[in-house]
């Protein structure tokens, strides 16, 4: 319904898939305003003798988005709640270890035209009013959200896989070194490369959640 109050709500997953969710937290006050960040990273690259330098594409960083979060258990100016538990529980949502995937949950956030698959990057909690007792009654949460697209989406949303440039991958349950540089390659000979690039010393032993990049490497001419 037009003109209905809508809460930003952040949803937490098990797998960035998205299809399991285990979480889901509303905030108390929508927010007055919020920062999108977007980054471009190039590299510098200068022939020998020369004092300038030209700027060769590198990345698209993923995008950045931070808020203000209010907690406030005065009951002024909305049903009154326990400020410490409010800000545990946007604690639990968006960060706690989960026993099976061993590593915080993906999110998703939600309000108005933003929709935002993501990570929390970072929180920081400032209490600035208490009880006689020392409890807290009102809370700021100054929260970073990084974008965390999972890559075969990601490609798609890009529409290009080329071998020319260089990929950020995360190692996926049942990936393997060749099966990822045929991916990116379009030929699994040169995981040896690829391995070479990041350190590796047993590609064999690749961990999930690992980063690996993988670098323009040239392509094979075939007949």
């Amino acid at each position: 319904m037009e003109g209905e109050l809508k809460k930003l709500t952040i949803e937490s997953y098990k797998k960035i898939d998205y299809a399991d969710k285990v979480g889901e937290f509303s905030v108390m006050f929508n927010p007055t305003s919020y920062g999108q960040k977007y980054e471009v990273e190039y590299e510098e690259a200068s022939g020998k003798g020369s004092s300038g330098s030209s700027q060769k594409f590198s990345r698209i960083k993923p995008k950045e988005y931070t808020f203000d979060f209010v907690v406030d258990g005065t009951g002024v100016s909305a049903e009154k709640q326990d400020v410490d538990k409010v800000v545990k529980d946007f604690l639990k949502v968006t960060t706690e270890i989960l026993s099976d995937t061993h590593r915080p949950p993906y999110l998703k956030l939600f309000w108005g035209s933003l929709i935002s698959e993501c990570i929390l990057k970072s929180a920081n909690i400032t209490y600035t009013l208490f009880k006689p007792d020392g409890y807290p009654l009102r809370a700021k949460i100054n929260a970073a959200f990084s974008e965390n697209i999972e890559d075969k989406k990601r490609t798609a949303q890009e529409g290009k896989n080329s071998p020319d440039l260089t990929h950020q991958r995360q190692v996926q349950e049942g990936d393997t070194l060749p099966l990822m540089a045929y991916r990116i390659y379009g030929d699994p000979s040169y995981y040896l490369k690829v391995a070479g690039f990041n350190g590796l010393k047993n590609f064999r032993e690749l961990e999930v959640g690992m980063q690996l990049y993988f670098p323009p490497l040239k392509q094979k001419k075939t007949s």
